[in-house]
């Protein structure tokens, strides 16, 4: 859908889940992304009327859904899921949706917050959001054209 070599200043990635959908919204230009409140999802179907907010307000280029792939590069129910989002993406949006692997992602975010909450006090990003942080960033470092 999307010319491989075209770059895309602003993203948001997505940690697609059944029950919470993280969000975090990237720029390219620092190759940094921030955590966003994630999407409450009811068996894997998000609130899309939440979703059109976020993408009018954030206006992204790109989206880019993290693919949830087993240690041995296999497919599991929830890459499956994972990837009907990101069809459903293109069709809703019409914009350029790419895949980036995310495994151990939930697993980093997971040490990221531990190590967050340990130098500050107060309320910590979400997992789902945290995570979608990392999927985000690590596509902009390697933006490989994964289609859905």
């Amino acid at each position: 859908m999307a010319d491989d070599s075209v770059s895309y200043q602003r993203v948001l990635g997505f940690d697609f889940g059944t029950r919470r959908i993280g969000v975090a919204s990237a720029q390219a230009i620092t190759g940094t992304a921030s955590p966003l409140s994630p999407v409450p999802a009811r068996d894997g179907i998000p609130d899309w009327a939440r979703l059109d907010t976020l993408l009018a307000e954030w206006k992204p280029e790109a989206l880019i859904v993290g693919l949830p792939l087993n240690m041995d590069d296999t497919e599991s129910d929830l890459s499956h899921l994972a990837r009907k989002f990101a069809r459903r993406m293109v069709a809703r949006y019409r914009l350029p949706v790419f895949m980036c692997d995310e495994r151990l992602s939930s697993h980093s975010a997971r040490g990221l917050l531990m190590d967050v909450q340990q130098t500050r006090k107060g309320r910590l990003p979400s997992l789902d959001s945290t995570a979608a942080v990392l999927i985000a960033e690590a596509w902009l470092a390697d933006p490989r054209p994964i289609k859905p």
